[in-house]
């Protein structure tokens, strides 16, 4: 009598138990311009770097081991006749990551201070604290 009880316990303790449980599993975050966001930047200092319009992109001055791509350079494009590349902007906008980085880093056991990152900007104003 006494081990059909226990079996009965062990049973419902192991069907039961995973259900309630966390399994440890995370879901991989989406990347790129249309994925999962991971921050927002609201006028974050930057030094922003960019080519004859077809790319631009930047390093905070907090982190300056990651870098940032532009998701939508020609639309911010604009806004550089007055800037300089390597000057020191406000930078504001929806950050993701970069797809090629999340592949890499997400296959090998070693963590990179150097991450890339992907930024839909919606603002970029000059830094009220000078240039560069």
């Amino acid at each position: 009598m006494r081990g059909n009880i226990f079996r009965k316990i062990l049973i419902i303790v192991l069907v039961i138990v995973p259900v309630f449980s966390d399994s440890g599993c995370k879901k991989q975050a989406k990347c790129g311009c249309n994925g999962d966001v991971l921050s927002s930047l609201i006028k974050e200092r930057a030094t922003v770097y960019y080519t004859s319009g077809t790319s631009i992109t930047f390093m905070t001055l907090i982190d300056p081991y990651s870098t940032y791509n532009f998701c939508n350079p020609g639309e911010m494009f604009p806004k550089f006749t007055n800037f300089k590349s390597g000057d020191i902007l406000e930078i504001t906008g929806k950050v993701y990551w970069e797809c090629s980085f999340l592949y890499q880093s997400s296959n090998s056991s070693y963590q990179s201070l150097y991450k890339v990152y992907m930024c839909q900007v919606s603002d970029v104003v000059s830094n009220p604290y000078g240039k560069k």
